[in-house]
């Protein structure tokens, strides 16, 4: 059973910055496309960002130069960095993979952007 793990999250001041990290146990893990996925209470999942198995990288236009995302394929693990926060990226984020017809979910991590 393919898991991912994330961590990092927590509470930081506007304009500050946060790295996350998501390890998983798959043994295949250069061939899946990872990404970052965030939500808030009454809306919709969204993508951050994504990486696929040749490191084609796309962002969502919210966080364009100010979030970074990267992957170690000997280490199972995807990072986002994220810098100049905002109070509106407040959310719970969510480390996906997806392989074939296989898609996988973290269990989240909070972030929390407030004085």
């Amino acid at each position: 059973q393919v898991q991912l793990v994330e961590s990092g999250g927590g509470l930081v001041q506007p304009g500050g910055s946060l790295q996350l990290s998501c390890v998983s146990n798959t043994t295949i893990f250069s061939l899946w496309t990872m990404g970052w996925y965030r939500q808030v209470p009454g809306k919709q999942r969204e993508v951050v960002a994504s990486i696929d198995e040749n490191d084609r990288i796309n962002y969502a236009d919210f966080v364009k130069g100010r979030f970074t995302i990267s992957r170690e394929n000997a280490k199972k693990t995807i990072y986002l960095q994220m810098n100049n926060l905002k109070p509106e990226d407040t959310a719970v984020y969510y480390c996906g993979g997806r392989f074939s017809q296989i898609q996988k979910w973290g269990q989240g991590t909070q972030v929390t952007v407030s004085s």
